[in-house]
Parts: C-alpha cells; structure tokens; sequence
C-alpha cells in the first residue's frame, strides 16, 4: 500500500471537502423546495372529531378513569410562518389563540387557558388510505383543586 505524499494527501482532501460542500448545498436547495410544497399544500383549517378518549380525576388518594363526551373543535385561521392559529369550539364559545409547534410528521397545537391550564392537539400527516388526517387532543386542568386530564383520539379533516 503506497501512502500518498503530503501535496497529494492535501489534493484529495480538497476534492472530498468540495464534493462534500456540493453535495449538501444539493441537498439543502431539495429540502427548501420540498419544504415550500409542503408549506403550500397544508390545509390552513381544520374540523376536528374526537370521539373516543378516557378522562381521569385525581380524588380520595388516586386517579379515577371516566369516559368522556366526544368532542369536536375547529382550528383555523393556521399561520405556519408565524406559528398561529385559533381554536374554534363547537357551540359558539369564543375562539382561543394556539400556539404551533412543527414536528417532522406533525403539527402540534398548544392553547394556554386563561387558568394556566393546558391542552393540546397534535395533528399528523395525512393518511394515504382515508385521507384524513389522524389527531390526537389532551387536557390538562383542574376542578375545584383537583387534578383532571383527559385525551383524546381522533381525525380532522381539511376545512
């Protein structure tokens, strides 16, 4: 095995180091262009159905499990630039303000109740086979000092 020479060794390394430069500037200029479609096919409102889930309230020393009513909420008005939205309850309650947090295969909507309390609704992908897009909500609150939380699973569907 012939070990190169220090001009030479140099040489290659360049070659690799620039190669390796142009093959990420590729990669990165792919990413941005797949990101902007993306960004352009995401749906900027949702209905959201949550029909099945489990509640638990902390009493007498533990957690008691229940079954909740279904829900069903809209998030609209999504601003993914500026990680916005609102929340819209069935039942002409007022609109909320969400916070968006990005994921690799979901968005996660977080609402700060006026309480401190906190719910959450993470959106995923849409599924290929039925088109809707698969969702999760939880809550986190109290009633009269007691903790209580709930989630939920579900579908939204582009509004």
């Amino acid at each position: 095995m012939t070990v190169p020479s220090d001009a030479a060794h140099q040489g290659t390394r360049g070659w690799v180091y620039m190669h390796t430069r142009i093959a990420f500037f590729g990669l990165a200029l792919a990413a941005l262009a797949t990101g902007a479609a993306r960004a352009d096919d995401d749906p900027t409102a949702y209905t959201c159905k949550f029909t099945t889930g489990t509640s638990w309230t902390y009493d007498d020393g533990g957690f008691k499990p229940k079954t909740p009513e279904p829900i069903t909420f809209q998030i609209a008005d999504i601003a993914l630039d500026r990680q916005t939205a609102q929340l819209i309850p069935d039942g002409g309650k007022l609109p909320a303000a969400l916070k968006i947090v990005r994921a690799i295969n979901a968005i996660h909507f977080l609402e700060v109740v006026n309480e401190g309390f906190l719910n959450l609704t993470t959106v995923y992908d849409k599924d290929a086979t039925s088109g809707v897009y698969p969702a999760v909500h939880s809550r986190h609150f109290g009633v009269l000092g007691q903790p209580v939380f709930a989630q939920y699973v579900g579908t939204c569907t582009p509004k």
